[in-house]
């Protein structure tokens, strides 16, 4: 698309009379496209953010820059148009905070989403380290999300959701070395599919994904690429692995999990679900280190040398290997 008509399409989207400039904010994972901000007068919107995805199969940042690795990132960007057309049709009332899609579109694998400014919109601070509210409003919204999607259709969404789940992963599996885990990578896999309780995850959750409010005590959050089915347990161990190391991460779990689950059962109450709470933690928080483990093996393939391969993690996902092995046995 020329600059002409991306401009055309960003005016007609916002009913703007001008576009006062741009700025860039980000370029796109492996030189995909980026991500701008357009200043605008005459409008309801005096910004709004672009994500303009033109794909270039350049040189991935560690090397992975496959066929599959290419046709994953196309369609993860198909998944979040998708996603965002679905969610602007939902008429029930939302309590997981995102940007509103002004308008999209999807012409020969370059896509363009015009969105809200969520800096405009009161959520102008990014965190890097959070304390204890900035947390627990991250943790919140993930309740909120998973209790009004659960059971959601996955209709032109990934069928298992997060960008590391293993039938996308067979190179990053391949290569680790790790003769154990690779051997129960399957057997993790399954464990978290046959949840009796399934819901949209987030998929991306990382901490800098969540766009703060301005007294750090309420979150919306960004980047759909890899929403999709899944328990919400893998959306949280990702957040927490995202923001707390290693010792910490340890200390953390029991309160981060109690939290969710009490968040959880208020969201469930005011969308009027009738699952009962108790059910859902029953069958979720076991999940939670296998969620854990899950990435874990992701990672020793992606990046075998990675601050996140942390004793806590690996202790993890040895007791996670032998409970299953002691399960099958």
């Amino acid at each position: 698309m020329e600059v002409e008509q991306l401009h055309e399409f960003i005016l007609e989207a916002t009913k703007a009379n001008e576009i006062l400039g741009s700025s860039v904010i980000q370029s796109l994972w492996s030189g995909y496209g980026s991500i701008n901000r357009y200043d605008l007068e005459g409008s309801d919107y005096t910004s709004v953010i672009v994500k303009h995805v033109k794909p270039d199969q350049g040189a991935h940042p560690r090397g992975w820059n496959t066929d599959l690795s290419h046709q994953r990132k196309l369609k993860s960007y198909q998944v979040e148009l998708h996603w965002y057309e679905s969610r602007n049709q939902c008429s029930k009332a939302l309590y997981a905070r995102v940007p509103f899609c002004l308008a999209a579109k999807n012409e020969d694998n370059e896509v363009l989403m015009v969105l809200e400014d969520l800096d405009a919109s009161g959520f102008e601070r990014r965190r890097s380290f959070v304390n204890e509210q900035e947390w627990q409003a991250c943790v919140r919204w993930l309740a909120a999300f998973h209790a009004e999607n659960l059971n959601a259709s996955i209709s032109g969404l990934w069928e298992t959701g997060t960008y590391w789940h293993l039938e996308t992963r067979p190179d990053e599996l391949e290569r680790m070395d790790d003769p154990s885990l690779k051997k129960a990578a399957s057997s993790i896999d399954r464990k978290l599919k046959d949840s009796e309780f399934l819901t949209l995850v987030h998929g991306d959750a990382k901490l800098a994904n969540f766009c703060f409010s301005s007294d750090g005590s309420d979150v919306a959050a960004v980047d759909f690429q890899y929403v999709g089915g899944g328990c919400g347990m893998k959306d949280l161990a990702y957040f927490v692995g995202s923001c707390f190391r290693d010792e910490e991460a340890e200390e953390m779990e029991e309160e981060v999990l109690a939290y969710y689950f009490c968040q959880m059962k208020i969201f469930l109450e005011k969308i009027d679900n009738p699952i009962s709470l108790e059910e859902i933690e029953q069958d979720w928080r076991p999940l939670y280190r296998v969620a854990w483990a899950d990435f874990h093996r992701f990672m020793k393939g992606w990046s075998p040398g990675h601050w996140k391969l942390s004793d806590y993690s690996e202790r993890v996902t040895r007791e996670v290997i032998e409970s299953l092995r002691e399960g099958n046995a």
